[in-house]
């Protein structure tokens, strides 16, 4: 694994890289963030970067990545997995409760555990899970904290209630 700053108009993401692909993505001012120097390393995949960087500059913008880089979701559980993919289905601008991600996976009365998947999504903006709100459609909580969830939201064009 390897880790990489990638510089946006937001700050500086830190992602990991596996083997597979992007592993995980930490937003602007994370633990990862402050302690990973921008320097190139050995195992680097330029390409990666490259779409990772590219991914983040549309998803702060408010618009589905054109192309994303490959994911690595392994550290996740079944489950969590096919939450992580439903997440991919939602388009920019659009939201579901956790509820109705559960819903279509089958899982009615699982909205629990969708909002914990959600909470573990190793790669938040390129796995979309701001868009996921309460069934009331208010927030709910984030990863990267609610500012940036509700700062992702909006750029897409989406008015949400409060936390």
């Amino acid at each position: 694994m390897h880790t990489k700053l990638i510089r946006t108009r937001a700050g500086a993401f830190a992602a990991t890289f596996s083997t597979a692909g992007l592993a995980m993505l930490e937003f602007p001012g994370g633990r990862n963030a402050r302690a990973v120097a921008s320097r190139s390393r050995s195992g680097e995949n330029a390409a990666w970067i490259r779409q990772t960087r590219a991914a983040l500059d549309d998803g702060l913008a408010g618009r589905d990545p054109r192309e994303l880089p490959p994911l690595d979701l392994a550290a996740g559980t079944d489950f969590q997995r096919r939450v992580w993919r439903e997440l991919l289905k939602i388009p920019s601008g659009r939201t579901r409760s956790y509820g109705e991600v559960a819903s279509r996976l089958g899982k009615p009365g699982a909205a629990r555990a969708v909002g914990a998947a959600c909470g573990a999504n190793p790669v938040p903006v390129l796995v979309p899970c701001h868009r996921v709100l309460a069934s009331n459609r208010t927030l709910g909580g984030f990863s990267g904290g609610v500012n940036w969830k509700q700062r992702l939201l909006a750029a897409e064009g989406v008015g949400v209630g409060g936390k």
